[in-house]
């Protein structure tokens, strides 16, 4: 819905919408937001496409959609005519002679969230829905008879349009419900239809070299992927011509298997991301596709759309890029230690003898790559926790992930092929990130000179950043002052017009190197296929929704993002509950509303809420475990 009314703000010819968007015509038409003329229809300049978020006073702001560096306006609680947060909506601006531009909402296009999760309580004598979400009690449209049948704590999937019970979940009770709860919360599935699954088996377990005459065989190329232990769908694998000073970064050529308005496609569009939690994935693609016919698994051939790129031997600075539509052959599979091994020992047995010898002259040269792009970019601490659960879904522990050579390695080639791909067009889907605000950058610095690091403000942020960063290392407090960095920046999204990538210092920068697991990738490999091709009439067809579709994928991406974090937060919050009075180790990251503390114990990263506690920005502390709710995955603990 929302890509529609962002086509309308710039106009649409009659032809183009379909039939089933012809209701919101209608009612469009009826509200006078949308002005009609002989073969189009765009939305009226008086009226504005947003969605609203809501204060705590109640005030509401529509978040302007479809118009470049729009500010927000202002709605009053009596304007918002029904309206919650993260409604989408239309609005009518309200012209007045001074103070802030304001709107009033005339239109609910789509509710934001079309389904709440909620466990059942009693409440008066009453059984009432307990939203999750908001821990406010709601009605279900179920009789009371009905609902005392079920037992307390049943957690269901409530349709907030009529409050009927679409799904009963489980109990909160069970840690079998978290990974549904989470999912049901961001309206996610893990199921794929049959209409998909019928798809995605037609094409087969595996590639027939014959089939393809037009592509170029690499398979006589010693390629191999490099990915985590836990790995099933393997994007990309990688090669490096010594001699020839050339590095082949091949990638699953999903886009042969997945073609537009197709059922995959349909349903690859709405889930946007594939989705990671410690125990399992929920996949973007059908498995037959993510992890079989698609993925670069070792010893088989593959469809790959592979970039090519020649660097000069002496200065490693890139020459020459090409796209190649190819079919290769994975010589092997290494998880990350492997390489660490590889690289970091020199060792080297006879079934990698033939990558041995690329391998580590690649590793010298990306190391110098890494050093040149650092210049302009940044590098953060980004330790990873990574949480391993029993066969119940009971936590057992947590490691952190620490970023080693074969990452850098692997990320400096993605990079890489990255860029290149985005130097290939000047409207498309580009990865971009905007430097921080002024006031961002000033709360950055209020919160600095808490921990001893009195920064003065400069229009060079990149090297204002850098001597921040130089100085927390001296500290030895880098790690927690890059979390304070990162948390001043704006979000990377998908944008069709190019405004740079500030934290990679990067002028031009796209995401290529996984459409297995990602739709911007998929879009983006359509889009360079029908380039390399020069097929104009393809390349309108993707271009002509492309501002909708980078706001979309972009949502996709935060939304997949809170699935797999608010499961680890309710793995955290049973953990805790387990656990009420026993002491541990945290460090405090936040003081600014409420005292917050990341435990650094056995078990680390669980979020610790400390209630009427004072404590310094990083103080390492003792906490005790106070509470711990389940639903909510609050945990509450006191300084001991």
């Amino acid at each position: 819905m929302k890509e529609l009314l962002i086509k309308l703000i710039r106009g649409v010819e009659k032809k183009d919408i379909l039939k089933k968007d012809m209701p919101l015509i209608s009612d469009l038409l009826k509200t006078k937001a949308l002005k009609e003329k002989k073969d189009f229809y765009r939305i009226d300049s008086k009226y504005r496409v947003g969605t609203v978020d809501i204060s705590r006073s109640g005030v509401g702001f529509l978040q302007t959609l479809g118009i470049e560096k729009a500010k927000d306006l202002l709605i009053e609680p009596h304007d918002l005519n029904g309206a919650s947060r993260k409604d989408l909506v239309i609005a009518r601006r309200i012209f007045t002679k001074s103070g802030r531009p304001k709107a009033k909402v005339v239109y609910i296009v789509e509710k934001e969230f079309a389904t709440s999760v909620v466990y059942l309580q009693e409440v008066g004598g009453r059984i009432v829905g307990i939203n999750i979400k908001t821990s406010l009690a709601c009605e279900i449209a179920a009789s009371q008879k009905s609902l005392k049948k079920l037992p307390l704590n049943t957690v269901l999937k409530i349709d907030n349009y009529t409050s009927a019970i679409k799904e009963v979940l489980g109990v909160l009770s069970d840690p079998k419900v978290d990974e549904k709860i989470s999912l049901a919360l961001y309206d996610k599935n893990d199921e794929f239809s049959l209409d998909c699954e019928v798809e995605a088996k037609s094409h087969g377990d595996f590639v027939d070299k014959s089939f393809y005459p037009n592509r170029i065989d690499l398979t006589h190329l010693p390629f191999c992927t490099i990915d985590p232990v836990t790995a099933k769908d393997f994007d990309d694998a990688i090669y490096f011509d010594v001699k020839n000073s050339t590095l082949y970064v091949a990638i699953a050529d999903v886009s042969e298997y997945v073609h537009e308005l197709s059922h995959i496609d349909k349903e690859a569009k709405n889930r946007g991301f594939s989705i990671y939690f410690p125990h399992k994935s929920v996949p973007m693609l059908p498995r037959n596709l993510s992890e079989n016919i698609c993925s670069l698994k070792p010893n088989v051939d593959r469809l790959a759309f592979t970039c090519k790129i020649t660097l000069n031997p002496a200065t490693y600075e890139v020459e020459k890029e090409e796209f190649i539509e190819s079919i290769i052959c994975s010589k092997k599979r290494f998880t990350y230690d492997e390489v660490d091994e590889i690289v970091g020992m020199h060792k080297k047995t006879q079934d990698n003898k033939e990558i041995f010898e690329w391998l580590l002259p690649l590793n010298k040269v990306v190391e110098k790559i890494r050093e040149d792009r650092l210049e302009k970019g940044f590098e953060f601490s980004s330790n990873e926790v990574r949480m391993e659960v029993d066969e119940d879904q009971n936590l057992i522990s947590t490691t952190v992930e620490e970023e080693t050579l074969s990452h850098k390695l692997i990320e400096e080639c993605m990079l890489l092929a990255n860029k290149a791909a985005a130097k290939m067009f000047k409207v498309g889907i580009f990865r971009t990130h905007e430097p921080p605000s002024y006031e961002k950058l000033e709360n950055l610095l209020d919160e600095l000179s808490l921990v001893g690091i009195f920064a003065n403000f400069s229009k060079d942020t990149y090297g204002m950043v850098k001597e921040i960063q130089r100085t927390a290392e001296k500290l030895d407090i880098k790690e927690q002052v890059d979390r304070l960095i990162i948390r001043s920046q704006q979000q990377a999204r998908y944008t069709h017009e190019n405004i740079g990538h500030f934290g990679l210092g990067f002028d031009v920068y796209t995401h290529f190197t996984s459409p297995i697991r990602r739709y911007s990738d998929l879009i983006l490999h359509r889009l360079l296929k029908a380039i390399l091709k020069n097929n104009r009439k393809k390349e309108d067809f993707i271009l002509r929704n492309i501002e909708s579709n980078c706001i979309k994928v972009s949502e996709l991406e935060r939304e997949s993002d809170k699935v797999a974090w608010d499961y680890m937060d309710r793995k955290y919050a049973r953990w805790a509950k387990e656990r009420i009075g026993e002491t541990f180790n945290a460090i405090v990251t936040d003081i600014d509303k409420t005292t917050i503390a990341i435990l650094k114990d056995k078990i680390v990263g669980a979020r610790i809420f400390l209630n009427d506690d004072y404590a310094e920005l990083f103080e390492n502390v003792k906490i005790k475990i106070i509470d711990s709710d389940i639903a909510t995955t609050k945990i509450i603990g006191k300084i001991v």
